[in-house]
């Protein structure tokens, strides 16, 4: 068990999302950054579907009630454990009483706290996420406040690690660089809607940059930018979409839908981020800039491929190194 120390309402309890009830209006919610969460359940042993928790206002802070594994992955942040600096991206044992503080990121928006046999909260439609516009799922339905006590699952046994250990994905220094550079590159595919829009506006929307806008959040990120326009005036039904999908309301301005996406919109879509580069927004501040690079449907699915296949790898290390432990 943990116990929270400080108060956070965005701070919640995210698996890999509820698939599967998109037809029922239900959003798929699940983690923002999907890598992160993959990769810090990785190294405490868990599958890679349970449930963590997704920080998103800092510092956070949380008392370990038992001797627990950990990991925290996600943005670049100072952690502490008492008084021992650990590395990000860094998993390690803690021992009953000691408090685990998260900084304020250096670069990033969110980490997450991945415990070993994941939290343990009642899964609502096959998942133990969060759904804060239905407020149901992870813990009462809400983000987390002090005083909470969190139960963990039975994890099975493995080597105390004083030590611990860590774990750098692939694209993570050149996402680092592009942050601290000032714009992080997403690739999209084109989207049904695409050719209706003015030549100006596609040439605008592949060559110029976009803002993130504080007026973004969990369900979709709204964008200021170029002003993309339609060639001749659209009428659409609601239809079904999905995180990643890029609309285009009348003002122009995109909107990108994210983990808690609408399940059905009528704005036109331009485009759809590619599922293995979802995380790189999930970790773009406020105020960021995005450029897109269009690509097509074969990059899309082989970048996904090889990103399945990175972190296939990374756990069988990780299951030898620990059984060598």
């Amino acid at each position: 068990m943990i116990e929270i120390l400080s108060n956070g309402a965005p701070n919640l309890i995210q698996d890999a999302g509820r698939r599967g009830h998109l037809g029922l209006g239900v959003s798929r919610s699940g983690a923002m950054d999907g890598l992160a969460l993959s990769v810090g359940n990785a190294l405490v042993g868990n599958e890679p579907t349970d449930a963590a928790i997704e920080i998103s206002l800092f510092p956070f802070r949380v008392r370990f009630a038992e001797d627990q594994e950990f990991a925290v992955t996600g943005a670049d942040c100072a952690v502490w454990l008492d008084d021992t600096v650990l590395a990000p991206w860094w998993g390690r044992t803690a021992r009953a009483g000691q408090t685990l503080v998260i900084e304020r990121p250096k670069r990033g928006a969110r980490a997450y706290l991945c415990l070993a046999g994941g939290v343990d909260v009642e899964p609502v439609m096959g998942s133990r996420s969060t759904d804060l516009k239905g407020a149901f799922g992870g813990f009462e339905g809400r983000g987390l406040r002090r005083g909470d006590a969190l139960k963990v699952r039975a994890a099975p046994a493995r080597s105390f690690r004083e030590s611990g250990l860590g774990v750098v994905p692939t694209d993570l220094p050149q996402f680092w660089r592009e942050l601290s550079a000032g714009v992080v590159t997403v690739r999209v595919v084109t989207a049904a809607e695409y050719p209706q829009f003015t030549d100006e506006a596609k040439a605008s929307f592949a060559d110029t940059e976009f803002e993130i806008t504080p007026e973004s959040n969990r369900v979709g990120y709204r964008l200021s930018g170029a002003s993309l326009r339609l060639a001749d005036p659209l009428e659409l039904l609601s239809h079904g979409i999905v995180p990643g999908t890029i609309q285009v309301p009348p003002s122009g301005q995109p909107i990108i839908q994210m983990a808690e996406a609408n399940t059905c919109g009528g704005y036109p879509k331009i485009a759809t981020v590619v599922e293995a580069d979802l995380w790189k927004l999930a970790q773009a501040p406020i105020g960021s800039r995005i450029r897109f690079v269009v690509t097509d449907v074969n990059e899309a699915v082989e970048s996904l491929r090889a990103r399945t296949a990175e972190l296939t790898k990374l756990r069988r290390t990780l299951t030898l190194m620990s059984q060598r432990g």
